[in-house]
């Protein structure tokens, strides 16, 4: 399985290579070559901020249609706690539950149920295992990926349990299968998701072998034919909801440390604040914590590229929602056939490393730095990486040129231009035929550096 793909990428026909993206990128996994956009599937960690501030919609999310539910005899939907948060003086979750079988699934299982089920465990994980702590949150795909590649030292604090959506699917699918008698492959487990991160999770899992999620729907693509679909005439509902305050509360940030009912948790949303946590955890300035929750969007799952509603308003929504819910509704005795725990564990992917050696690397790191400080220091952007130093980078890795910086293009076009001038000015003045023809050569090298050097920078 390829451990790199990305389920956020470039829509060629539509980038005007206008830089913003490689501005908000968290691993700096863009650059703009050749008047066009260039997503590195090593770097990219399909956290979706490209998609939010893309202003031609370059940045695509690849999502499953929702046509697909015809392709099995059964189906299975997983609404995410964020789904609920969409909609205006939602009061009853019954009513979204209800809408989705309307819209075509045979059956629905809250992902919010089985967060609940995976604060139990999740809790009883770190009384068990509590001289480890602090442990860090393994819901989030994109914060998962991300230690995979920038915080080697941080794996060994991931949680090994498995996300609720993950959770989820394997009920859902135990109980689809036992209800129906149908074979597993007919079977479709649709996870109605957020982000486009849940979609790699789905096609490249970490901490386990294989997903039972068979396809991934984007919130803004059901959001419109649910709302067909939805009734507020509460007599004729089905009691389909499964979850409390607990599980819907996942959506948010600060979510998941609310449900584990404990002390000394630290929770933080929005990429670049959990860049900085994980570097702070890497350094060691927390002292006391036992957990720590991460979620790559702002606001939590509620503000994912994939949902339809501003997170703050979101935000206040589920709080209006959850003061008609109880506490909590799913619990672990009731699923005691349920593994939790990871079946495989996260190895570190040095797709930032500079050379194959220490030794190497530490040259190369070198190199950067004498680089870095021989560029303006501008961080401008134009030269299609987002600052000087990872254009240094790009140069020691041999993928750039030092011309590549508009200001050092500049000087290198001075410079040749005034070579040029003097030696134009000495062979005027030279009466030695030979010394004349090997000037007029060494000219005529010049120009033609200087042509194809403008007609470079002009493609």
């Amino acid at each position: 399985m390829d451990k790199f793909i990305n389920s956020v990428q470039l829509d060629k026909k539509a980038c005007t290579g206008c830089i913003n993206c490689i501005k908000y990128c968290p691993t700096q996994a863009i650059r703009v070559q050749n008047g066009k956009a260039k997503i590195n599937p090593k770097f990219c960690i399909d956290c979706g901020r490209c998609l939010r501030y893309c202003p031609h919609h370059a940045k695509v999310a690849i999502y499953d249609s929702v046509d697909e539910i015809k392709n099995y005899k059964y189906t299975v939907a997983l609404p995410a706690p964020s789904l609920y948060t969409q909609f205006n003086n939602l009061k009853n979750v019954d009513i979204v539950l209800n809408a989705l079988i309307s819209m075509g699934f045979d059956d629905v299982f809250e992902v919010s149920a089985a967060a609940e089920l995976v604060s139990e465990a999740s809790h009883a994980y770190i009384q068990e295992h509590i001289d480890e702590a602090p442990f860090i949150s393994t819901a989030c795909p994109t914060i998962l990926r991300l230690i995979r590649v920038k915080f080697p030292t941080l794996i060994p604090r991931l949680l090994p349990l498995k996300a609720p959506v993950e959770v989820a699917a394997e009920i859902a699918r135990k109980r689809a299968i036992e209800q129906t008698g149908l074979p597993s492959e007919d079977i479709g487990i649709f996870f109605i998701s957020p982000c486009p991160s849940k979609v790699t999770y789905v096609k490249s899992p970490l901490g386990i072998e294989k997903s039972e999620i068979d396809k991934v729907l984007a919130i803004k693509e059901v959001y419109p034919i649910l709302l067909e679909h939805m009734t507020h005439d509460e007599s004729t509902l089905k009691p389909l909801a499964a979850s409390g305050r607990i599980g819907i509360g996942w959506g948010n940030a600060g979510g998941e440390c609310n449900g584990l009912l404990t002390d000394n948790h630290l929770a933080c949303d929005g990429i670049m604040s959990a860049l900085r946590v994980l570097s702070d955890l890497e350094d060691e300035k927390f002292h006391g914590l036992k957990f720590v929750e991460l979620n790559a969007c702002n606001g939590g799952c509620v503000g994912g590229p994939l949902t339809v509603e501003n997170p703050y308003i979101a935000t206040a929504k589920y709080k209006k929602l959850q003061r008609n819910l109880p506490v909590s509704r799913s619990h672990l005795k009731d699923y005691n056939n349920v593994d939790y725990q990871w079946s495989t564990y996260v190895e570190y992917e040095p797709v930032f490393r500079l050379g194959t050696s220490f030794r190497e690397s530490f040259e190369m790191m070198g190199a950067i730095e004498e680089l870095t400080e021989q560029l303006p220091g501008l961080d401008c952007g134009s030269c299609g990486a987002p600052s000087c130093r990872a254009l240094a980078e790009d140069i020691v890795r041999g993928k750039a040129t030092k011309n590549d910086c508009i200001y050092s293009f500049h000087e290198y076009i001075s410079t040749l231009s005034k070579d040029i001038s003097d030696l134009m000015a000495s062979l005027e003045q030279e009466q030695d035929a030979d010394i004349r023809a090997e000037s007029a050569q060494t000219l005529k090298k010049y120009i033609q550096t200087l042509t194809a050097e403008i007609e470079k920078k002009e493609q």
